[in-house]
């Protein structure tokens, strides 16, 4: 028995010996490595004629930087501008209207310094790909045959806004109006159209180009409306002001760019 006392304190301090080595390595390997950054998680609020390509360029984005996330919420940009003024948490906002970001900037609710122009687009005339009502103009939707217009509300709409301008400089927004259906955003616009449950409807080139079941059958004179400009700005309540800063930023690198012109759009500084 008292060889076996001896035999047994001696495999306890080897063990441990081996323990204390064993922390000892674990505690170096996790001094070793750096803290892991916390994830970064943006919210950005855009007009939805925007989706196509904010979408890929946002899948770029992210790719290229896999420590931020970001969450789009589409709609139409008055409707974005009035929920930005009640409070909602959103880092970066683009508008298709300078109209939206004006009244923000009026209200000292963007980031000094950080509003742009980023974006042009361009005002068409659809009609659904199987017209067979020879409309050609602006103009003929004030004929007769012609039942119903889908147009975009006016009040929050940017593409009614230009639409109205449009009309009215053309001298037959009330004669179409009489018809009009109205849409919560552009891309309702769009779906009325495509579906054939309207005879023509006003909304962007990027738009019509997104879809094989219309065609455009013409283009807004350049002076019956204000040019269609998409502002670009990072909200002054934002949580993460530098990267949301380094992400409008991107918008308008060479990689961006090239996204935007693939879905139409061109861009303002050009």
């Amino acid at each position: 028995m008292a060889q076996v006392i001896p035999v047994f304190k001696q495999h306890l301090r080897r063990n441990v010996v081996a323990l204390a080595v064993v922390l000892f390595s674990a505690a170096l390997g996790f001094a070793a490595k750096p803290p892991q950054a916390a994830k970064v998680k943006l919210t950005v609020s855009a007009a939805i004629s925007l989706k196509d390509a904010l979408d890929e360029v946002k899948q770029i984005y992210t790719t290229e930087n896999p420590g931020t996330s970001i969450a789009i919420n589409y709609g139409a940009s008055g409707t974005l501008q009035l929920q930005i003024e009640q409070g909602a948490p959103v880092d970066v906002f683009l508008s298709a209207a300078p109209k939206q970001m004006d009244a923000l900037e009026m209200k000292g609710l963007l980031l000094e310094g950080t509003r742009r122009d980023l974006l042009r687009n361009e005002v068409v005339l659809i009609v659904p790909k199987d017209s067979t009502l020879g409309i050609s103009s602006f103009k003929d939707l004030s004929r007769a045959n012609v039942k119903q217009v889908a147009l975009g509300e006016a009040s929050t709409v940017p593409a009614g806004q230009y639409a109205k301008e449009v009309l009215t400089n053309l001298g037959i927004y009330d004669a179409v109006k009489s018809k009009a259906v109205f849409g919560k955003d552009v891309r309702q616009v769009l779906t009325y159209v495509e579906t054939g449950n309207v005879d023509a409807g006003v909304v962007y080139q990027t738009d019509a180009l997104s879809t094989a079941k219309v065609k455009i059958v013409a283009q807004a004179p350049a002076n019956s409306h204000a040019p269609v400009i998409y502002p670009v700005a990072v909200i002054k309540s934002s949580k993460h002001p530098t990267a949301a800063k380094r992400f409008a930023e991107f918008l308008s690198s060479p990689k961006a760019a090239s996204v935007f012109q693939k879905y139409g759009f061109s861009l303002a500084s050009r």
